[in-house]
């Protein structure tokens, strides 16, 4: 007899509620994981330092992912970045793609992993550079792309989790190098000052 446990969305089955469990238990492993890729991070924050603008995007619940990666890029190395639902990129920022674009793709394993493939695909028809973040192990989108940063496989409800983390080094190192103060950002308060 499975039992249902509750939550705010339905009910999830026991067996998936205890393989989630289990994914949590894992993270902190996973996460070690992914910082060790800093160094291959640095190398490639270094090709992209000088660009003037960038573009991030992801589906599902990669796209928050995106959205933080544009953020930090903007917050603390003052260049220029959006982050961009992929299966929107036709309305806008398909325009903008060009070989001195750097276009960060959230390329995981999941539910919309194909269709990432092909807007990878479309980036590269336009001769964007692509830096994916792929789970371990992919060679389709490696194929493809002119970085690749691999994660460790994980649920796809904690993916954020860890695809987070790449995109937050890339902008460190990028502010770094271009001697950006990362740890007092320009016109960034803290705390409300003004009203």
């Amino acid at each position: 007899m499975a039992i249902s446990i509750a939550h705010n969305k339905g009910t999830i089955s026991e067996t998936k509620f205890h393989s989630l469990l289990h994914e949590l238990e894992a993270i902190p492993a996973k996460v070690q994981k992914v910082l060790e890729a800093n160094d291959l991070i640095e190398k490639i924050a270094a090709e992209y330092k000088d660009a003037a603008n960038a573009l991030y995007l992801g589906r599902g619940s990669s796209f928050p992912v995106a959205l933080e990666g544009a953020l930090k890029l903007k917050e603390i190395s003052y260049i220029h970045a959006e982050g961009y639902p992929a299966a929107e990129m036709k309305h806008g920022p398909i325009a903008l793609i060009d070989e001195n674009m750097p276009v960060f793709v959230v390329a995981t394993k999941g539910t919309s992993y194909e269709k990432v493939v092909s807007n990878i695909q479309e980036v590269k028809a336009r001769k964007g550079r692509i830096i994916a973040i792929v789970t371990e192990g992919d060679t389709q989108v490696r194929d493809m792309a002119d970085h690749v940063i691999e994660i460790p496989h994980a649920d796809e409800q904690l993916v954020p989790l860890l695809a987070t983390i790449p995109f937050q080094l890339l902008s460190y190192h990028i502010a770094v190098m271009r001697d950006c103060n990362v740890d007092q950002p320009r016109n960034l308060a803290k705390s409300v000052t003004v009203e």
